[in-house]
């Protein structure tokens, strides 16, 4: 799949107005005493690494609904910096809000100008989600263009999840067993004392009720839930699990999307508007 960074501007703009543009975004924040800061990026990464693999691979890439041959796919350079307000307490490099929102605007508007079409943001850290569903609202009100967005851990809905009352979570379970299957050499030792009362943000009260308290995120020691049975096998089967919804949704945003596969000459027209 071709690498934005490593593309000559002459390629980029000649394959931008049949290409996705995807780019994925993570946080640099902390994860407990046993992950590192980068996990959000990391995960994401390897997540998007096995999905695109299989879309390349003509063995194990799932079919377009119309039969048709999907599109190329651009990847943008990972945004390794999130929306970690709540992650200060400890350590983070955290964008605020409206921040996050102008770089993702920025982000995308560019690539627009730049001839592309089709945005999709695949996301790695929970405090981006609701900010970057904005941000696409607001490319495809302002520019004549289909953008799409998700967060990894949640495509294909809880019957995909091996866990749903543990996915995501925080530095817990889900992301540990995944970063063991990944990169090993960077999970220390982790705890193995549960959370107690667990955070009324991620476990709350009334379904659908979200909840955020003050304090909340340092009363319980920055993780979610104890990562004592995460193991690499568990994530292994986790994350290619992950990669197979993540690369059957990029194949439907291709399949719904094809009405915005235009002529350069209409797309760097549909860029300056």
């Amino acid at each position: 799949m071709p690498v934005l960074s490593e593309l000559t501007r002459t390629e980029v703009r000649a394959l931008a107005p049949r290409a996705i543009a995807v780019l994925p975004i993570g946080a640099t924040e902390q994860h407990a005493e046993h992950l590192p800061m980068g996990t959000d990026a990391l995960l994401v990464d390897a997540v998007l690494d096995h999905a695109l693999s299989r879309i390349a691979d003509a063995g194990t890439a799932p079919p377009t609904p119309d039969g048709a041959e999907p599109a190329p796919i651009v990847r943008a350079p990972t945004l390794p910096y999130g929306s970690s307000e709540h992650h200060l307490f400890a350590a983070a490099l955290s964008l605020r809000p409206q921040v996050l929102l102008d770089v993702l605007t920025d982000l995308l508007r560019s690539l627009v100008v730049s001839g592309f079409r089709r945005l999709l943001v695949v996301n790695g850290h929970g405090g981006n989600d609701e900010i970057m569903r904005l941000a696409i609202k607001q490319i495809a009100l302002a520019h004549p263009v289909a953008a799409g967005a998700a967060s990894y851990w949640a495509l294909g809905g809880p019957a995909a999840s091996t866990d749903p009352a543990r996915t995501p979570g925080h530095a817990g379970w889900f992301e540990t067993s995944l970063l063991l299957a990944h990169r090993p050499d960077l999970v220390r030792p982790h705890r193995t004392d549960a959370v107690n009362p667990p955070p009324a943000f991620d476990r709350p009260p009334w379904p659908g009720l979200a909840v955020e308290k003050h304090g909340e995120w340092a009363r319980v020691g920055g993780f979610t839930d104890a990562a004592t049975d995460a193991d690499a096998d568990t994530g292994a089967t986790m994350l290619d699990r992950r990669a197979a919804e993540l690369a059957s949704a990029i194949v439907a945003f291709d399949a719904t999307t094809r009405e915005f596969v235009a002529s350069s000459d209409d797309a760097r027209k549909g860029g300056t508007q």
